[in-house]
């Protein structure tokens, strides 16, 4: 059994919201790591040009390249897959950040401690969602376990995009439902 998310691209209106909610449940400042991250895109060029926005935190990957070289195993992966952080193990070397293809692990200034997402594992312990997936108001995100998240979103989401790194590397446990131009080639991140 293994746990991850799902994200519904052509559902998202690049809100944030999501990023917010998380960085709000961890206490984290403005300006610092964003576990959950809203990204946008744009691709073409006039008058076919598109935008669109990716969602994106730990995919909990069934390889993860952070647990592989992380010195002190303060890396790990628990019993459902999740992929979680020991601040107690850690020496802040920082390999997890150069490991990860996603850039997932992030280093806070003001903590000195890597952060993660860690999927909210005591909210599920409460029988309750991660605190992205119940803030989204577009409701384009979801988590659980993988088998009943592709039988509930179908064969449309996927898990590689042109733009992400191979996911042959980490095999992420991330199904996306793709908008259109997140299938083209060439797309470049872009700061709103």
């Amino acid at each position: 059994m293994a746990y991850g998310f799902y994200f519904n691209m052509q559902r998202c209106i690049g809100c944030r919201t999501c990023q917010v909610a998380c960085k709000d449940r961890h206490d984290m400042h403005a300006c610092g790591p964003r576990p959950r991250r809203v990204d946008t895109f744009e691709c073409g060029e006039y008058p076919d040009a598109a935008l669109f926005h990716h969602v994106m935190s730990c995919n909990h990957c069934e390889n993860p390249a952070c647990v592989a070289n992380c010195p002190t195993t303060a890396m790990y992966k628990d019993a459902s897959g999740i992929v979680l952080h020991d601040d107690g193990k850690c020496v802040q070397c920082r390999m997890c950040m150069a490991a990860c293809p996603y850039g997932a692990p992030q280093f806070d200034e003001v903590t000195s401690m890597i952060v993660k997402c860690d999927s909210c594992i005591d909210l599920r312990a409460a029988d309750m969602q991660p605190v992205c997936v119940a803030a989204c108001p577009m409701r384009a995100l979801d988590f659980g376990d993988m088998d009943e998240l592709r039988a509930k979103y179908g064969d449309d989401a996927v898990s590689e995009l042109p733009y992400l790194p191979s996911a042959a590397y980490t095999s992420p446990n991330v199904l996306v439902t793709p908008a259109a131009a997140a299938l083209r080639e060439g797309a470049q991140a872009v700061t709103l």
